[in-house]
């Protein structure tokens, strides 16, 4: 496995349970989750709430790489931006993993899906839909269009979903986002903004008898780390930071 951290201005990794029924919301229940965190990460000491019942605690961000993990009425959330190495984030997301049945009651059968993520963003001052269009290209079918007189680029967001099992329940996702808006190409100004890079693999329902968040999580994660060493750093993400390189 690659430094993935190597390849962006910034890298991430983050979790995402989504839960069929809603999470407890006691304040005795919620704190007890955020303390089990913050007895393993002592610098997870800032917490506060979001409008709609979401709950933060996180490190500071001074620092460029942080960690953080919310709870929202039907989701549980963590991850680290910019971490050391990806096996820090794997023992964060084993923590969170191991302790919400007993800190949230969660059963391995609430579950809608499960979803493992790398992020990936690119600051970028221009056209995110011309830098895009040069470092990935387009699909042959799509090539010409833009020959149409007058025809001008307003999104270009190239991405990929695909199934990793016979009953499609395992499912991953490759996409780009770009913060280009007609208005800055109408205008002409485009400040620098982050052109986002996404893999995700997802895991759609309950866990099998006997499955554990864990094993599940990390099944995603073997996933992921194939896929992005064997295509998306080459065919993606290397292209791409080449592209801005020379601009």
């Amino acid at each position: 496995m690659s430094n993935y951290g190597d390849y962006a201005d910034e890298f991430y990794v983050n979790m995402n349970l989504n839960t069929e029924m809603e999470l407890p919301t006691s304040r005795d229940t919620l704190l007890h989750f955020f303390e089990q965190l913050q007895k393993k990460y002592p610098t997870m000491r800032n917490f506060y709430s979001r409008e709609q019942g979401e709950y933060v605690l996180e490190e500071d961000k001074d620092n460029g790489n942080y960690r953080w993990a919310t709870v929202e009425p039907k989701k549980i959330c963590c991850g680290f931006v910019n971490p050391p190495s990806l096996q820090e984030t794997t023992d964060q997301q084993n923590l969170v993993l191991e302790s919400i049945p007993y800190t949230l009651s969660v059963s391995p059968l609430d579950c809608e899906s499960l979803n493992y993520m790398f992020g990936f963003d690119f600051a970028y001052r221009g056209n995110h839909h011309d830098i895009l269009m040069e470092a990935l290209g387009t699909v042959p079918a799509f090539e010409r269009i833009l020959d149409y007189p007058g025809a001008r680029l307003v999104a270009n967001e190239p991405s990929i979903h695909f199934a990793l099992d016979e009953n499609c329940r395992t499912q991953c996702r490759i996409s780009v986002e770009s913060r280009t808006s007609a208005y800055h190409i109408r205008t002409g100004e485009f400040p620098e903004e982050q052109i986002s890079v996404y893999l995700t693999v997802r895991r759609y329902g309950s866990l099998v008898s006997g499955e554990t968040y864990v094993e599940t999580l990390n099944n995603l994660r073997q996933h992921a780390v194939e896929i992005m060493d064997s295509y998306v750093i080459e065919n993606v993400l290397v292209p791409l930071q080449q592209t801005i390189a020379i601009k």
